[in-house]
């Protein structure tokens, strides 16, 4: 909702507008390096800007955001990158901006108030840590994990890695490092098992599931974003950051296999999951992945109900109509993007954190993961690899690809269509 507003006593002179221009670039930056889309948090910021007397556009890039005003020429440049996804953040910052632009805010008290609600702190550690767990069983279960020692596998890896990660974002910022730790921590967690049982894990996916959990969808989903709307060298630094995370995903999967290259076998095909079972996980891992993205407890309800209708839908397209996975994919995120849609523009949500948490058990690392190991095996082989290995790799490779792509179309394509500017 836009309305007139009389301008504020802090454009009333040169200091005063530059005071209003920096309390401008501080919301954009704290939505920007949250989570929130970029069109969401040029229009948040400029609407402030109005509510403040000063007509401000809002030029964003990967590392730095431009806040000019508009027919000066005042501007501010403040170095960020979109790398966190903290929606109690947003929310907090996308509230003062509301109440600054309502009136029920004084402008004096607009920084203090954005600071304020940018050092919200972060979900607990046990909080992180049970979750990234309960996340991971539950897409274990998904993809057809059933046995109990497997999912307690499963769980456990997942939790341990989740630790690290707390621990190391203590003692570093790079973003390459943690998934990178978590994903070798999975990988050595299901070798020692299968070294102690004295049998190797059958199932690739007690390896594979704890590191879905890293899968950095909201990313590749602001970078997809990005690209429709244009913003084409955003978006391509967008999903260039989600594809390197990946990539850190894959090396220290495989790393921790080096030690028994017999651990990790094909995980074949995806055994067929109840439908109870199936949307079940898939509600449960929605939950997990909103709390990860610290969604506030009372919102968790929308994207739950969300996800666990997309995936009866997918399952029923696979199962029942013996759709491929990409086609199944398409249809579902359709159909969440457009429950999801307006529940995002109600509350002002990062619509790629709540999307991707309502479909985040569709996402295809497994793919990924089976490509990336059968492409080491392919290179440990040689000349002596079968024509099937070249086969497996090109199979999933494009699996991966297609799903992605379909996941993204059908994500992004309802909410440009669906999507409330004001």
């Amino acid at each position: 909702m836009t309305a007139a507003f009389r301008p504020s006593p802090l454009a009333s002179d040169q200091t005063a507008r530059e005071a209003a221009l920096g309390v401008v670039a501080l919301a954009a930056t704290l939505l920007f390096a949250n989570g929130q889309t970029t069109e969401r948090t040029v229009v948040a910021a400029e609407r402030l800007g109005r509510a403040l007397g000063v007509p401000a556009r809002v030029l964003p890039d990967w590392d730095k955001l431009t806040v000019e005003l508009e027919g000066t020429s005042l501007s501010r440049i403040v170095a960020t990158k979109p790398l966190g996804i903290d929606m109690n953040k947003v929310l907090a910052v996308t509230a003062v901006v509301d109440r600054l632009c309502d009136g029920t805010l004084r402008a004096e008290e607009a920084r203090s108030a954005l600071l304020l609600a940018g050092n919200v702190p972060p979900i607990s550690t046990l909080q992180f840590t049970s979750f990234a767990a309960f996340g991971a069983v539950s897409l274990g279960v998904i993809f057809g994990v059933l046995d109990s020692s497997s999912l307690i596998l499963i769980g456990t890896s997942a939790a341990l890695g989740a630790l690290v990660r707390r621990w190391l974002s203590v003692f570093s910022n790079n973003p390459f490092i943690q998934p990178l730790c978590a994903a070798l921590i999975a990988s050595i967690t299901t070798t020692i098992s299968a070294i102690g049982l004295h049998q190797p894990i059958a199932n690739a996916l007690v390896a594979f599931c704890p590191c879905m959990v890293l899968v950095p969808g909201p990313h590749l989903l602001n970078g997809a974003i990005d690209l429709v709307r244009t913003r084409i060298a955003l978006g391509i630094a967008r999903l260039t950051y989600a594809c390197m995370i990946v990539l850190m995903i894959c090396v220290g999967l495989l790393l921790g296999f080096i030690a028994d290259s017999s651990t990790l076998q094909a995980a074949g095909p995806i055994a067929p999951v109840p439908l109870l079972a199936d949307v079940v996980a898939a509600g449960c891992a929605v939950a997990s992945f909103g709390n990860l993205f610290s969604m506030p407890w009372r919102m968790l309800p929308f994207p739950i109900a969300a996800g666990m209708l997309g995936h009866a839908a997918h399952w029923a397209l696979i199962s029942l109509a013996s759709a491929n996975v990409a086609t199944g994919a398409l249809v579902a995120c359709i159909l969440v993007s457009i429950i999801v849609t307006p529940v995002v523009d109600r509350f002002h949500l990062p619509f790629a954190a709540l999307g991707f948490s309502a479909v985040v058990s569709m996402i295809p690392g497994f793919f990924l993961f089976e490509a990336a190991s059968a492409l080491v095996e392919l290179v440990s082989l040689g000349p002596r690899a079968p024509i099937a290995l070249l086969s497996n790799i090109a199979a999933n490779g494009a699996t991966a690809f297609l799903v992605i792509l379909a996941m993204s179309f059908g994500l992004i394509l309802p909410r440009i269509l669906l999507e409330d500017r004001s």
